[in-house]
């Protein structure tokens, strides 16, 4: 176990750098200019090519690539993750602390509830195939598939103020600072998000437990007279579950990255929303560092997936 973990870390090394790559040539294909941006928001009519020059010549864009690149990657190694953004000057490490625990707790909080709902309802319909609780759980989950979970959020706010006159609050508040307000502002997009999670892990969980319990020890458990309640919880659902983890890995990598559109509708001041505001100003170091933290998330999240499949199941054995 021991050797395949050093082996997976040392892997991070050569995948963080061809990710790095990839991700600083595809922000240089990006059209427009971030000084002009930036000059634009100054107020300023019109600007002269000198006053454009001089500016990408202080944000360091008259540089060879390959020096950008360069700076960049000493910088994501060293205290600032980054260096500064180009838009504002911010410290990029201030802006990564600031975001990143809002959009780790609607993942995290749309994780736990799409596990908790999906794991019965898919043992739940698994043991009672083509019956009308199999039925009724496939077709709300199914529609929860079929909807984007945009235009669910749309949909949702508009029905809120169109019935109740109610909207959720735009102004983000911390759970230690202001318990209720941070829960009506990330109460609907977390259960906007956990319809759509939660209904492909619903039918996971189905699938993987239909087709353990069509195995030969479960016949055998059942021929020896154990309860179905202890075949499943204790015999069937064990084995099933692996898949089920691989899946939940899975989706809190795209929760992590995925929750762009979500995070502007509901206003809240994530990564993903950070992201899309620095791609409309082409501020090119803040993007890159937002996504390279995302990569590494992802990266950890699969490790300890792949770590947990022992635990579970002690017939896996990664030292073979």
């Amino acid at each position: 176990m021991l050797k395949y973990l050093v082996w997976r870390l040392l892997l991070f090394i050569p995948t963080l750098f061809i990710a790095s790559i990839v991700i600083f040539g595809i922000m240089r294909l990006l059209p427009g200019d971030v000084a002009l941006v930036v000059l634009s928001g100054s107020g300023e009519a019109t600007h002269d090519v000198a006053q454009i020059e001089r500016l990408r010549e202080e944000l360091g864009l008259n540089s060879p690539l390959v020096v950008q690149y360069g700076r960049w990657l000493r910088s994501m190694a060293g205290t600032e993750l980054g260096g500064r953004s180009l838009e504002n000057r911010q410290v990029i490490r201030s802006v990564i602390a600031r975001q990143l625990p809002v959009t780790f707790q609607l993942t995290l909080y749309t994780l736990v509830i799409s596990v908790l709902v999906s794991v019965p309802l898919g043992v739940l319909a698994a043991v009672r195939q083509d019956r009308w609780p199999d039925f009724l759980i496939r077709m709300v989950f199914i529609a929860g598939q079929a909807v984007p979970s945009f235009l669910l959020a749309l949909l949702v706010i508009m029905g809120l103020v169109l019935v109740s006159h109610w909207s959720p609050p735009i102004t983000y508040a911390n759970l230690w600072e202001d318990p209720l307000a941070h829960v009506q502002i990330m109460l609907l997009p977390t259960l906007v998000l956990a319809w759509g999670h939660s209904a492909f892990l619903t039918r996971v969980t189905r699938a993987s437990m239909l087709e353990v319990l069509r195995q030969d020890y479960i016949r055998t458990g059942l021929s020896k007279g154990l309860a179905g309640r202890v075949i499943v919880f204790r015999h069937a659902l064990r084995n099933a579950l692996i898949p089920v983890i691989s899946v939940v890995g899975l989706q809190v990598g795209a929760l992590l990255s995925g929750a762009v559109i979500v995070e502007s509708i509901f206003g809240l001041p994530g990564m993903g929303r950070g992201i899309l505001q620095a791609v409309t100003v082409r501020d090119y170091p803040l993007i890159q560092s937002l996504t390279m933290v995302l990569v590494v998330l992802v990266l950890t999240i699969n490790l300890v997936v792949d770590l947990m499949y022992v635990a579970i199941d002690p017939r896996i054995n990664y030292t073979a």
